[in-house]
């Protein structure tokens, strides 16, 4: 008899808890899909001509906002940087950093901004193929372009060979658009 109590309790648990999911989707969704450090990500999405809503999307993917993340490959930050990476786009920013600096939500930001804005224009606009890169390399991206296992436009994301940016470009795509849907 306890066991049935504590099943129907629980069942009523979970029936509350998704009418109120269902009843307050968009406050729930806003919960998960946050918006953070939005001084530095307006600023730089404009500066560097990146919708926000895709920056956004990659900081919750890349650290899930935790300023102080570091990968187990060594990537720092909100945008989860390499400290090459950040030295790179750095130095073509004429701005001097030392590798601990990719921890600071501004220098990350604007960093990780302008290397999406580069990656996008070097792949014409197409957020799949910038994603990718950004992920596992342009040099990665140029060679599945030239070898035919993705397209030039990028309409074939499933082709990706790599499980992880294959995935992380899907979760990317998807969360942009959920941000689009919820914020704009």
């Amino acid at each position: 008899m306890k066991k049935l109590l504590r099943l129907l309790i629980m069942l009523v648990i979970l029936v509350a808890v998704f009418y109120y999911g269902f009843q307050n989707r968009e406050v729930f969704l806003k919960k998960i899909y946050v918006i953070k450090y939005s001084d530095y990500v307006e600023k730089y999405a404009k500066k560097y001509e990146v919708d926000k809503y895709l920056i956004y999307a990659t900081i919750k993917a890349e650290s899930n906002f935790d300023a102080n993340a570091k990968s187990s490959k060594g990537a720092k930050g909100l945008m989860q940087l390499m400290d090459s990476t950040g030295q790179e786009i750095a130095k073509k920013l004429d701005m001097k950093i030392d590798n601990d600096d990719l921890f600071d939500p501004e220098i990350n930001i604007k960093l990780g901004t302008n290397y999406i804005s580069r990656l996008m224009k070097k792949y014409d606009n197409c957020t799949s193929l910038a994603l990718a890169a950004y992920n596992a390399g342009s040099g990665n991206v140029d060679s599945w372009i030239s070898n035919g296992t993705i397209r030039k436009d990028g309409k074939d994301v499933e082709n990706i060979p790599y499980k992880e940016t294959n995935n992380y470009v899907r979760k990317i795509l998807n969360d942009y658009n959920v941000y689009i849907k919820l914020y704009e």
